[in-house]
Formats: structure tokens, sequence, C-alpha cells
């Protein structure tokens, strides 16, 4: 028997509706990538080197790294509408600060109070686990997550055409228009789903050195980071790598982007087909498998000399797909070696997942030149992507060794 609280749209007396859902986690999604085909552009704009304008995207993941932490337990007693409107005014506020700005200090710092939006993604699934019982949980939120699949895939492609055809600040127009509309649903739907009760960030603090005691918790947790950093790094360097080595215009740099969304569609696909049959850490090594392969022959082809978008792009719809057969396995992992700790380990390693993307992202932007073409990169996704692979088969030792 379900207990279900009745939805109605646009009644902020009810639940929200999974159309709002949706959408505040695909904000989240989107203001991540839909301005990377115009970074090259804004570099020139700004009077500034590559590697400074890369912090317009590490200094946002680290950002989000730290709101992971926090978030949960803040949400827990202030509730989730507040947080959400609050987090969506300030994306507002920013986006708007960020497209008048004439520096690149200001910009930078307008750009890393965008990251306010994060809190929408992490709380789309907390008022998924508010409004439905456990066994429904699973389903209801990927549809939620829908938005995180699909907006990677489009998002580039909308800024890419903005950009080349009004400049890179009709990107942040979007983003504000995009923001305000999103703002303007939540308020209207968005009706609050806890009581303030829950636990405080003092009590999750003391249950940390339980879990950071876990092997097995590091395993899960290190390949997440690992796996994803492959992908971090690739937004890292993808705008230097398509504009200035392969000369694409910002459409085709937004087109190429989106490639390996494809591939962790399909992946995600195959690990809620496959995952219960063949296991996590089966499915999660498989995943691993795959990256490493897709990524190896690409780095052969390129040290072979063979240097072309379609290398070096086209291989990466194997990183998407090893990541969407890893990813959810690992993180589902990782928050059932302690279960009455899961939100303390979906929070943090969370916040280490990111915290290492941010590092790989702003590392690949600074080292690449037209000189070094993309190898540098590749290699750089291709050993994250195989201490991911590491990390797996640790897990793997490890659970024969406690069985």
């Amino acid at each position: 028997m379900t207990t279900r609280p009745t939805i109605r749209f646009l009644d902020r007396t009810t639940p929200p509706h999974i159309l709002t859902l949706v959408l505040i986690t695909g904000m989240a999604a989107l203001s991540v990538s839909i301005f990377l085909p115009s970074l090259a552009a804004m570099t020139t704009y700004f009077d500034t080197d590559y590697a400074i304008m890369q912090i317009a995207l590490s200094g946002y993941l680290a950002t989000t790294a730290v709101l992971q932490v926090f978030i949960g337990p803040i949400s827990d007693r202030y509730g989730r509408r507040k947080l959400v409107l609050g987090s969506l005014s300030v994306f507002v506020l920013a986006s708007i600060g960020a497209l008048l700005a004439t520096t690149i200090e200001v910009f930078l710092f307008f750009r890393i109070l965008q990251a306010a939006v994060a809190t929408s993604m992490a709380l789309g699934r907390a008022i998924v686990r508010d409004i439905v019982p456990q066994d429904e949980a699973a389903s209801m939120i990927g549809y939620v997550t829908m938005g995180m699949a699909l907006v990677p895939m489009v998002g580039p492609m909308i800024g890419g055409g903005l950009a080349q055809a009004f400049g890179w600040q009709a990107t942040f127009v979007f983003l504000s228009a995009a923001g305000l509309g999103t703002l303007t649903l939540v308020y209207l739907d968005l009706g609050e789903t806890v009581k303030g009760q829950g636990t405080s960030f003092r009590d999750q603090l003391r249950t940390y050195p339980e879990l950071l005691r876990s092997p097995r918790f590091w395993g899960y947790v290190l390949c997440a980071a690992f796996g994803s950093g492959a992908f971090f790094a690739l937004l890292g360097g993808t705008s230097f790598v398509a504009s200035e080595i392969f000369g694409l215009s910002p459409l085709w740099s937004g087109v190429a982007l989106g490639t390996p969304a494809i591939g962790y569609a399909v992946g995600n696909y195959l690990s809620g087909r496959f995952s219960v049959k063949l296991g996590i850490n089966r499915m999660a090594l498989i995943g691993t498998l795959v990256t490493v392969a897709g990524l190896g022959v690409s780095a052969i082809l390129t040290a072979a000399g063979i240097n072309h978008p379609l290398n070096f792009f086209g291989f990466c719809v194997f990183l998407g797909l090893g990541n969407g057969m890893m990813l959810p396995n690992v993180m589902s992992g990782s928050i059932s070696v302690r279960p009455h700790l899961a939100g303390t380990a979906s929070g943090l390693g969370g916040a280490i997942m990111i915290g290492g993307g941010a590092a790989l992202s702003q590392f690949a932007g600074s080292i690449l030149t037209v000189e070094t073409g993309t190898m540098p990169l590749q290699l750089i996704m291709l050993g994250v992507s195989a201490l991911a692979l590491l990390s797996v088969l640790f897990v793997i030792r490890r659970e024969k060794q406690i069985a």
C-alpha cells in the first residue's frame, strides 16, 4: 500500500510535481557545461590566460563540492523549500552579475556564486525520498535525474549556438532567464516536504570516523572520483582542444562536448538493466574496462599521428559509456557499506568526487598548448581511468577477504 501524498501541480501546499524536480536538477547540470564552448572567446574578451579562465569551471566545481557536505543537514533542519528558493535566487542574481562583468575578477566571483544552484541538484533527490516510499524512490529518482543525463547532451550545443550567433554573453542571458523561470515555478509548485527534523551537521561530523575507517568505502569513492575525474578533465580542456587545436566553431565545440553524454545515457540504461543480475562490483569493473579500452585506443591513434576531432571526441563516447555503467554502482556501493550512515556517505562521497574533479579540470586546462596537442589531456584521462579500475579491483579483493 502506497503512502505517496497528494500532489497538485502549481499548488505549493502539496509536494512538487515531478516536472518541477526535473527542471531544478536540470538547471544545476545546465550551469556546469553550457558556457564551455565559449571559454576560448571569453579568455580573449577578458584579456586573460586560459588557465585563469578555467577557474570558471574548477572554482564552480570546488564550491559545489563544499556545498555537498552541508546541504543535507541544513535542509533537514530548515526545510527543502527555503533552500531551493534561496539557491535559485542567488543563481539568477549571479548569472546577471556574470553577464554584466567587465573584468575577469568580477566575472569569476559571480560565476563561482552561481554554484549555489548545486543545492537544487542535491535536494531534488532528498525531496523524492521525503514524498515516496523507499521501494518507489529509485524509480522516481531515475525520472528526476533524467534532466542531469539529458542536459549535458544539449546544453553545450545550446551554448555553442548562442555564442556563435550572439556572443558569449547570450549564454548568461539564457541562464538568467531559465533560472528566473525555474524560480517562479518552484515558488508556485514546491511545497515543503520536511518539517525541521533531521541530523545536524555536528551530529553528522561525529559519524565520519566510522565511515572513513572502511576500506571499501574508500575504494568505491575513489573509483567514482577517478572515473568522473576523467570527464571533469575533459571539461577542463575541451574548449581549448576544440577551438585552438582543431579550429571548431562554438556550435561544433558544443556538439563535440555532448558526445560523452550519449555514451553515459546508454551506460545508465545498461546499469539499470543488468546491475541486479551481475552485481554492482562486476558492473563497475566492466564500466572501467570499457573506459580504459576506449581512451587507450584513442591515445594510441593520436601517438600514431591521427590527430582528428573524430578520434579525440569520438572515443570520448566510451568515457561516457563506462562512467554510465560504473558511477551508479559505485555510488550505490559507497552508501551501502554502512547503511545507517547512508546520508553522510552520500554527502562526503559527493564532495570527494566533485572536489577531485575540480582539481583535475584546472590541471588539464593549465597544461594544454597548441604545441602539445591533445596527448597530455588524453594521458590524464587514461591515467585516472586506470586508477578507477584499480580501485574497483581493490574493492573486489577486499570483499573476498571479508567473505
